[in-house]
């Protein structure tokens, strides 16, 4: 059992930079959060959620969708049991209800009915 709460959402101005965090719980006898590669996607009004990027377990390997290549970065802190995603020249297309997500799987994270695990999600408005 994974808990997730993001923080970090608000409104920005085209051009502009947010950073997301997102702390995770661990709840699983045995487990940590090193245990977990670890994902954001995201929602836009009245659109599927898709996929944004992930990271896995020690942050050796990170993937990125196109739309947000060399915009945006993931990273983690195993320490502190918290993914960041840092999102730098943003975009109004970029507005949407964003997602942090756990899964033991890295390979299956593109797909988000292949993760088990999510938080509430953290509203990003970007005004042109």
């Amino acid at each position: 059992q994974v808990q997730l709460v993001e923080s970090g959402g608000g409104l920005v101005q085209a051009g502009g930079s947010l950073r997301l965090s997102c702390a995770a719980s661990i709840l699983a006898f045995g487990r940590t959060f090193s245990s977990y590669a670890m994902g954001w996607y995201r929602q836009a009004p009245g659109k599927d959620r898709e996929f944004v990027t992930k990271i896995s377990q020690s942050s050796s390997d990170t993937y990125y969708a196109d739309p947000v290549k060399g915009r945006f970065t993931i990273s983690r802190d195993n320490a502190k049991n918290t993914v960041y995603l840092q999102m730098d020249s943003l975009k109004p297309e970029d507005t949407a209800v964003y997602y942090c997500a756990a899964s033991s799987l890295y390979s299956g994270m593109h797909y988000p009915e292949n993760v088990p695990y999510w938080g509430k999600g953290t509203l990003v408005t970007v005004s042109s």
